[in-house]
């Protein structure tokens, strides 16, 4: 049964949703050009409010580390998501300031292991996204799930994102087998609220997998 991650979570409402919903991680975005972004003092005030076991996890797009270590303890955060072009140095001087990191890796073509070695050690999940020119994420455009293939039998967990929603979200999960499972624009009524049936609809078809 995979984890779901409830992601651009922007108010405390839409926050709450997810947590009594069943999702197991919220997103909160940190990216200054995010149409769902927020700030660090609503951060505070959203971690503030979920429950512990709902985890979240800020996500930041090639932010210099001296603005992330600020954020990062002052929301206080406990994951942090790389969605940008950050070196496994970079992940590693991240990880050292005892936070967990997820690197978010946009996929044009099927994944090979010479594309994750470089990370083994500097981070604790990967992200699987769909490239896009535009934006580095939140597209709602999927990719080609059997691109994920190399992950078959990795010790280290990873998350599917790209384009899933509620009417794709079992057979990306027959298909791939991941062990999480990444939405955001799939279930949204605008770009800062989510749609709560959608929601819904989405973790409880995750979670129906056994």
């Amino acid at each position: 049964m995979p984890k779901v991650k409830i992601c651009g979570i922007t108010n405390a409402q839409d926050a709450l949703w997810a947590a009594n919903l069943g999702a197991d991680f919220i997103g909160l975005n940190f990216y200054p050009q995010s149409p769902r972004k927020v700030s660090v003092k609503h951060a505070k005030e959203l971690v503030s409010q979920v429950p512990p076991f709902v985890q979240a996890i800020g996500i930041f797009v090639d932010e210099p580390l001296a603005s992330l270590t600020k954020i990062v303890k002052s929301v206080p955060l406990k994951n942090v998501q790389l969605h940008g072009q950050e070196t496994p140095e970079y992940c590693q001087a991240v990880k050292a300031l005892g936070v967990k990191v997820v690197k978010a890796l946009r996929l044009q073509k099927p994944l090979e292991p010479s594309d994750l070695a470089p990370y083994e050690g500097s981070v604790d999940y990967f992200l699987f996204d769909t490239y896009s020119a535009e934006a580095p994420g939140g597209t709602g455009q999927p990719f080609s799930w059997d691109w994920t293939k190399a992950m078959e039998g990795s010790a280290l967990p990873w998350f599917l994102s790209g384009g899933l929603k509620p009417a794709n979200i079992l057979e990306a999960i027959k298909a791939a087998h991941p062990p999480l499972v990444d939405v955001c624009s799939g279930v949204e009524k605008s770009q800062t609220r989510k749609d709560y049936d959608a929601m819904k609809n989405f973790i409880q078809a995750a979670k129906s997998i056994r």
